[in-house]
């Protein structure tokens, strides 16, 4: 196929040609399309390609195609790069970005007089979706693009995105859906959750990426750190590209690490932060410098991941194991942006341990070997939200509504029980709550459902998402016009006292108070905090990348390659115990002091372990062993208590495990906390309400109290129901504790060790740490992880 004039011209004006993938897209005859291509292999502009012809031929008004990204800053990076070619060609194309960065007038404007092509995310869709005109809105709607589709599908945002494209095939039956993607395990798979019949395609792989471990002038540390042991390494390594991304995985590691490079910058070479915390006029700064090309490096999390196209950015460097070999993947694909263009990364392990993670992770991207956990069928507390939304637009038929959410992936397998019992609770609150008013919302009449009080929709709207984060506080500036830095979290805002000194954006800032639910700030000039820096949530390891680390422990040839000291430690590990191998569980007991350890290797991630650390240390209470307490990372589970444990055996026994977290789990504050999830997204208690929000204190209060009322009185709630789901799913993560259990069928190592092993150190380290806030904390510390390592017999290693 040749592209018309001025589209040929246009191309040949910089020298390219259509990608075959790109072409393909154009004569693709299918409903659903899924485009499966490299990182800087064009998928992006595939996608719009035909919305693009399609307009230049036949000008219209109206929306004519939705674009859906899982990131505001993504989309607003596709418009600036879909007005380029737009404007070179002289193209009557209006393109525009809605999110909830965008100014309510502009959302006022684009409902009434809707853009050619909208880049929108899950959550502005389904509010668009909501309002009584969205028939007009969507009237012209002939295509959807979802970018990055594998980052939505693996999470509630994609099964709200699911439901809002169900309405969207209603409302317009000609619909065309593409998905477009870089990184998919499993393409059926994905292909089955944009629509039941996609054409899946696929483009060149492209060049293998230049990725490699960086050589620093320091050992990595035997625990934690962040990486920062490396910071002199990694600006030098700024100095000698022309623009650095530095991936960090958490957003305090990334005010820590940011901080420590601009110690070391001795040039002031121009260099930026960016991650989710930070106001949105700081982020948006960083965006348009890098865009422009007036920086040398941005510091960020996941913030940038998915997508952003800066073309001139030529090396990445990601700090700490990326825990997940696809988001190393997306990480390592903003190198080079250009199609048949090696990506260029460099990996820098936090510590010790983290470099053979790092060296897995590395080889199983060499090896395109990616990984990805299950998705189950679409939670219930989503669809009570789409059922909300929908009467917000307007009566519904209930038979209608079930067939539609039905044409979706997540939903597919929706028996008719579960569709009527969301339903019902959205009508009346359930059982036990269908005496208040509050929550009588539906009423059917005539055979049709709608809102009992038409005045409920805006509260509805205001609390549209799937994304129940860390309540967070907005961190100003005390005077000066109180211009916002970013936000913390509510609960470290509370152990803040009246000058204490903390990062963020960058910068040290002086706790000043709190005033109308807005932390206050003033510039420090100290150059080290008083406390680190506000939380951050810890990524998890993914199955894949556990099992091919124990694997990688077993292989001598794996082993060859790894750093000389790293080789020295796990030599000295199988001298005074064993090496975890894959079919078996490898237990390792010792007496520090008078306390009795124990430590199982589970490989199975940090929330598998904890839990197994429940389960374990409860077992070993009926027994009288008198456990203390426990720590868990990714790789194992330390416990500590008074009785030495003769034979694990007993302890990690299947029968009766479930029973008893199921058992442990209803009355616990675990379930409480994840109970705040479906509450939230399925309405039962709203955050926001017009004229107020309510604190993270007083949500949790309203959640705790309707969960021990549901649990007293309805213990079959649909809200129990999803948040035992959900718990078993998410923070205890129990399916990896049975796929633990059954991998080593019983096979147990039991090593009784003379003392602390070299693998365990790291875990003893993490025993009681808190952040520090002074010097002779710090020396204090300093000293105990050196008794550590001796013990171990490390200190030579």
């Amino acid at each position: 196929m040749t592209l018309p004039s001025p589209f040929s011209e246009w191309f040949a004006a910089r020298g390219w040609s259509p990608h075959p993938h790109q072409l393909a897209l154009l004569t693709a005859q299918s409903r659903a399309q899924l485009l499966i291509a490299p990182t800087g292999g064009g998928k992006t502009l595939a996608g719009f390609l035909p919305s693009l012809l399609d307009l230049a031929a036949d000008p219209r008004t109206g929306m004519h195609t939705l674009y859906v990204s899982p990131l505001k800053a993504l989309a607003a990076d596709i418009r600036r790069n879909l007005e380029i070619p737009v404007t070179e060609m002289g193209l009557p194309i209006r393109v525009e970005d809605r999110t909830g960065d965008t100014r309510q007038a502009a959302r006022a404007r684009q409902r009434r007089d809707p853009p050619h092509i909208l880049l929108t995310t899950p959550e502005s869709l389904a509010l668009l979706l909501s309002y009584e005109d969205a028939p007009r809105i969507f009237a012209g709607l002939r295509r959807v693009v979802v970018d990055e589709i594998h980052a939505l599908a693996e999470s509630k945002r994609g099964d709200q995105l699911a439901l809002g494209l169900s309405r969207l095939q209603a409302l317009c039956p000609d619909l065309r859906l593409t998905g477009l993607s870089a990184t998919v395990e499993n393409p059926q798979a994905l292909a089955r959750f944009l629509a039941p019949e996609t054409e899946i395609l696929h483009a060149d792989p492209g060049p293998e990426p230049d990725i490699a471990m960086l050589r620093t002038t320091a050992s990595a540390p035997w625990a934690g750190q962040g990486g920062r042991y490396a910071a002199a390494d990694v600006m030098a390594q700024i100095r000698a590209h022309r623009i650095t991304l530095v991936f960090i995985n958490t957003r305090a590691q990334a005010e820590l690490f940011f901080r420590e490079l601009w110690s070391l910058n001795e040039e002031a070479l121009p260099i930026g932060l960016h991650h989710g915390s930070l106001s949105r006029e700081a982020r948006e700064r960083v965006e348009a410098a890098m865009a422009e090309g007036r920086l040398r490096a941005v510091v960020c999390t996941g913030s940038l991941d998915l997508g952003i196209d800066w073309g001139d950015v030529d090396l990445v460097i990601q700090v700490g194991a990326p825990k997940n070999v696809k988001r190393l993947v997306q990480r390592i694909g903003r190198a080079n942006h250009r199609y048949n263009a090696p990506s260029k990364a460099l990996l820098v392990p936090a510590n010790r341990f983290e470099i053979i993670e790092c060296q897995t992770a590395l080889d199983a991207v060499i090896a395109r070997d990616l990984d990805g956990e299950p998705r189950p069928d679409g939670p219930l507390d989503v669809l009570c939200q789409h059922i909300l939304l929908t009467a917000c637009a307007g009566p519904f038929d209930a038979d209608t509504l079930y067939r539609e959410v039905r044409q979706v992936g997540p939903y597919a397998q929706l028996s008719r029980a579960d569709f009527d019992d969301c339903l019902n609770y959205c009508a009346t609150g359930g059982y036990a709550l269908r005496a208040y008013d509050r929550y009588q919302r539906l009423i059917e009449t005539d055979g049709m459902w709608r809102l009992r009080d038409p005045r409920r929709a805006r509260a509805l709207r205001m609390n549209i998402g799937t994304i129940v984060a860390t309540e967070t506080l907005k961190v100003r500036w005390r005077g000066g016009g109180g211009r916002a830095i970013g936000e913390i979290e509510e609960s470290f805002a509370a152990t803040l006292l009246p000058g204490d000194t903390f990062l963020i954006g960058g910068q040290v800032v002086r706790y000043e108070g709190l005033k109308e639910m807005t932390v206050q700030v003033s510039p420090d000039a100290s150059k080290t905090p008083r406390i680190a820096a506000f939380g951050g949530t810890r990524l998890a390891m993914s199955t894949l990348l556990a099992h091919r680390v124990m694997a990688d422990l077993n292989d001598p040839a794996a082993l060859r390659r790894l750093p000389g000291d790293v080789q020295d430690w796990l030599a000295t590990q199988r001298r005074i115990s064993r090496v975890p191998c894959p079919d078996r569980l490898l237990a390792e007991t010792f007496w520090r002091g008078e306390r009795a350890h124990l430590c199982l290797y589970g490989f199975a991630g940090r929330n598998a372990h904890q839990t197994l650390g429940l389960l374990v240390t409860k077992r070993m209470e009926d027994a009288g062993l008198a456990p203390l307490g426990f720590v868990a990372n990714d790789y194992a589970l330390l416990i500590w208590g008074l009785e030495r444990v003769a034979d694990p055996a007993p302890l990690l026994d299947a029968s009766g495990l479930r029973d008893g977290l199921e058992h442990w789990l209803a009355g616990n504050a675990v379930m409480k906390r994840t109970f705040k999830i479906p509450a939230r997204v399925a309405g039962l208690i709203e955050q926001t309400l017009p004229g107020q929000r309510k604190t993270g204190r007083q949500a949790t209060f309203s959640t705790d109290i309707l969960y021990d009322t549901l649990r007293k009185y309805d213990p079959g709630h649909l809200m129990l129901r999803i948040t035992r789901d959900e718990a078993m799913r998410g923070l205890v993560d129990f399916d990896r504790v049975e796929e633990l259990l059954s991998r080593i069928g019983g096979r147990i190592d039991t090593v009784h060790a003379p003392h602390v092993t070299p693998m365990a150190a790291p875990l003893l380290l993490e025993v009681g740490r808190v952040p520090i806030k002074g010097e002779a904390e710090a020396r204090l510390l300093d000293e105990d992880i050196a008794a550590v390592i001796a013990e171990a017999g490390l200190d030579s290693v």
